[in-house]
């Protein structure tokens, strides 16, 4: 198995695992998430719990795959956020140039100066803590990241031959753009769109961990383990498990992305 299939089939079915885990808790999870049972608190794995019991009685694996859904509604918003507005202005950028170009690029500059966790933290003071305000705060940080990509892969696109032919035939930059330019670039795109999602997760579970994302009874893989490090010793696997599922999720979109681009980048292919 070459190193690219083993990228892409590895990550593809990391990647389907967690699809079809959310798409399960959708209809059915062992217990209901947020149900609680005192009686039978910081349960060890077993028969009737699969993955036990946190502090309340609630059940892991029902929250675990409940958070699934959490993080990858939360992490499809939010990279749909910043490719929705950060790819039509990196083609600005690229086919404008001139005032334009420097105007959305020192914006984007801007932009990297606040984080994540820093626009969560300001969109928390003012709006309160939430799901929707971590969307928002990772959404906006991805806005730069899809702009700076598209302006640099349109860049380079845009002094290609078959670019220079349309020029020539009087087409203009913007219709270059959407016709030749874009459609060439997408490659580059998609696997950015699977690295920022991967991140989307980790931001998630971070904001989430800090109490700034997802709030009580919706479950969440960060606040999960924000609420197992004080019985890290007596109940480790309180944080083993939704750590382990974080994991999975970003090792496997970023196998994806991995594969994707050895298999797209005909550079690559060539070498092969």
């Amino acid at each position: 198995m070459t190193r690219l299939n083993r990228n892409l089939i590895i990550g593809g079915l990391l990647v389907l695992l967690i699809l079809c885990t959310a798409l399960v808790a959708l209809v059915w999870t062992p217990y209901p998430p947020s149900k609680l049972d005192i009686l039978h608190k910081l349960a060890q794995p077993s028969a009737t719990h699969w993955l036990g019991t946190d502090a309340f009685g609630r059940d892991v694996l029902s929250m675990i795959m409940a958070g699934t859904q959490t993080s990858l509604s939360v992490s499809l918003l939010a990279v749909s956020l910043g490719a929705g507005i950060g790819v039509p202005l990196g083609a600005l950028a690229a086919s404008a140039g001139g005032w334009v170009d420097a105007l959305i690029m020192r914006s984007s500059d801007l932009a990297f100066a606040f984080p994540a966790l820093l626009t969560a933290i300001m969109i928390t003071a003012i709006t309160g803590p939430g799901a929707g305000n971590a969307m928002l705060a990772i959404g906006l940080f991805n806005i730069p990241v899809f702009a700076r990509v598209t302006r640099g892969a349109a860049l380079a696109v845009r002094e290609l031959d078959y670019v220079q032919a349309a020029r020539a035939t009087g087409r203009g930059e913007f219709s270059i753009m959407a016709r030749h330019v874009l459609p060439n670039i997408s490659a580059v795109l998609l696997v950015q769109i699977t690295i920022q999602f991967a991140l989307g997760i980790l931001a998630e579970a971070g904001l989430s961990y800090l109490g700034l994302g997802t709030q009580p009874p919706q479950p969440s893989w960060g606040r999960m383990l924000n609420d197992a490090q004080t019985f890290i010793f007596r109940a480790p696997q309180l944080a083993i498990f939704p750590g382990l599922a974080i994991t999975l999720a970003v090792l496997g979109l970023n196998l994806l992305g991995d594969g994707l681009r050895d298999l797209l980048d005909p550079r690559l292919s060539q070498r092969r």
